[in-house]
């Protein structure tokens, strides 16, 4: 035999015997079950509740809703609040929260400021409008607002379209500004504060949002007793509901249909939450329901706090 071919011969023999060697044999009668996947976990949603009505009351009202999201998307929903309607636009802005519950204000500003969209708007008593109120206490002789000149007015948000924007509307309509036409002025941030001034004669009046007062006097009918409306504004565009510009279109697409459908939704969570913040339904809503508003916000400018 050639010797080269006896070498390649002998070479290929010590391969085989190796892998012979190291090869593990498969036994289909003793296979291991495959290791559990990592579960996937979505992060929570934000939502963010501008403070219309104080915090605690916030945080009862609005929680119902909170776990009906959580149910519906399978997923954790956590309220961030914050003290003013500003202060929760910069979130959005931020992309620190995913919804907002905003003033008519707020949506206007937001939207020009942070590309804020409208998601869907509340529907109370068959309408998606409200109104300003000026309210005064029973016992005032106050008419109009050119009656309280001199007189300490409360405010509720420096951003507030029915609690700083229209009185103040008023008082340009009359050639005045708030700085001097009244005796002094303060910030409640929330209208159930405001209300609670004029009731407990901390205020000589204030401007406050209809639903706020209809729901709050629907709770507590003695309300009746201790307030008076001497104005109610034309009808403007609802408080909206809001998403981010960062949210993605699929999260938006599903809340947006959890939220329409809920008023029809047979679990008893979705009828409770509605009716803790005291709306029938959410509706769809187009931005030229808040032109009017926007309107009077472009005459005053923008206000400082």
């Amino acid at each position: 035999m050639n010797r080269y071919l006896l070498y390649i011969f002998l070479a290929l023999f010590m391969l085989s015997s190796c892998q012979a060697e190291t090869t593990t044999p498969i036994r289909l009668n003793h296979l291991e079950p495959l290791p559990a996947p990592t579960p996937v976990t979505s992060p929570p949603l934000r939502v963010s509740v501008a403070s219309v009505i104080s915090p605690q009351g916030t945080v009862q009202s609005y929680q119902p809703l909170l776990d009906y999201l959580s149910t519906r998307l399978g997923r954790q929903v956590i309220l961030i609040q914050r003290r003013t309607y500003t202060e929760t636009n910069e979130l959005i802005g931020r992309n620190e929260v995913d919804v907002a519950f905003v003033c008519t204000s707020a949506y206007i500003d937001g939207r020009d400021r942070y590309g804020m969209s409208l998601l869907v708007a509340p529907q109370v008593n068959g309408k998606t409008s409200y109104h300003s109120l000026l309210i005064v206490p029973a016992s005032s002789s106050a008419q109009t607002i050119a009656d309280l000149r001199d007189k300490v007015f409360a405010f509720t948000d420096p951003t507030s379209f029915s609690g700083r924007v229209y009185p103040t509307v008023l008082l340009h309509e009359m050639g005045e500004v708030p700085e001097t036409f009244f005796r002094d002025t303060f910030f409640t941030y929330t209208h159930d504060a405001a209300i609670e001034a004029v009731a407990n004669d901390l205020a000589d009046g204030a401007a406050v949002d209809s639903l706020v007062f209809d729901f709050a006097v629907k709770r507590n009918p003695e309300l009746l007793s201790k307030i008076k409306v001497i104005h109610t504004s034309p009808p403007f565009g609802i408080p909206p509901v809001v998403v981010g510009s960062g949210v993605r279109p699929q999260l938006r697409v599903e809340l947006q249909n959890i939220l329409l459908g809920m008023a029809d939704d047979p679990l008893p969570l979705a009828q409770r939450a509605l009716a803790e913040l005291g709306i029938e339904r959410f509706v769809m809503i187009d931005d030229a329901a808040y032109a009017s508003a926007r309107l009077l916000r472009s005459r005053v400018g923008l206000l400082s706090p």
